[in-house]
């Protein structure tokens, strides 16, 4: 952990030896996001509720989906750029390297500019929270917690999948952006409203609804079940398969000869 912060550490410094430039990028990120925001509160100005979720409960859910998706495309930036990785060559200097493949690709793309939407994830949180209604209790500080831990968990497992994928397609499939930007863009909202197909998908094949839609409902004292305040724990099991197909891929990996 010692080197991965000294990593990090140093692509800090890289990244601010513009910093006029840095500090652009951080507010432009903000502001992508927060026209997202300004298009759920025109909306709430004229309806009072969406499935029965308020507009502070529905900001719940906004927040803690930007809050997880944006910490990873920082932290784990690295694999949503593996195919370039791959089609450079230079995947072959990470193999011989002491370090392992994860650390590197890990420590090989942290885009700090991200903070942006992290910041207005912050910002929204801090709004949502005393405005829901809800009575904070331990458990639901450790519900809302795990929500986003559980997020990050998710999100990861579909950089991990999709730098999987690469290894047998060379470049990256779009395709996978339904899941990682679209769980994000679907995640804004309570899942039910979509309707019980897109609930399904969502909890069985893409688990986004564990740390999202049944955590909500304890949160919001729709649900007395306490077994849902750890159902994101359960969804963040979905690394091992996304992990074990990029090893699988990692020994199936011949060089593209970049």
């Amino acid at each position: 952990m010692k080197l991965y912060f000294r990593y990090l550490s140093m692509l800090l410094k890289s990244q601010m030896q513009y910093k006029a430039s840095f500090f652009m990028m951080v507010v432009g990120q903000f502001l992508v996001s927060f026209t997202t925001f300004l298009g759920m509160w025109f909306m709430f100005d004229r309806i009072q509720s969406v499935d029965g979720f308020t507009f502070s409960e529905v900001l719940l859910c906004f927040a803690l989906m930007l809050l997880a998706f944006s910490a990873t495309e920082c932290f784990a930036r690295g694999f949503d750029r593996f195919p370039a990785l791959i089609r450079s060559g230079e995947l072959d200097r990470i193999l011989v390297r002491p370090r392992g493949v994860i650390f590197q690709v890990l420590t090989a793309n942290v885009e700090f500019s991200r903070m942006g939407r992290f910041a207005q994830a912050i910002l929204v949180l801090a709004y949502a929270i005393p405005t829901s209604g809800i009575v904070w209790t331990g458990d639901k500080i450790l519900t809302l917690t795990l929500m986003f831990v559980g997020g990050l968990g998710v999100f990861t497992a579909l950089f991990v999948l999709y730098a999987g994928i690469s290894f047998f397609t060379i470049e990256g499939l779009e395709f996978m952006n339904i899941f990682t930007d679209g769980s994000r863009e679907f995640g804004r909202y309570p899942l039910s409203i979509y309707g019980e197909g897109v609930l399904k998908f969502l909890t069985y094949v893409i688990p986004v609804a564990l740390f999202q839609y049944y955590p909500l409902l304890y949160l919001t004292g729709r649900s007395q079940n306490q077994g849902l305040i750890f159902l994101p724990v359960l969804g963040m099991l979905f690394l091992i398969p996304c992990y074990l197909f990029f090893r699988f891929g990692l020994r199936k990996y011949q060089s593209t000869g970049s």
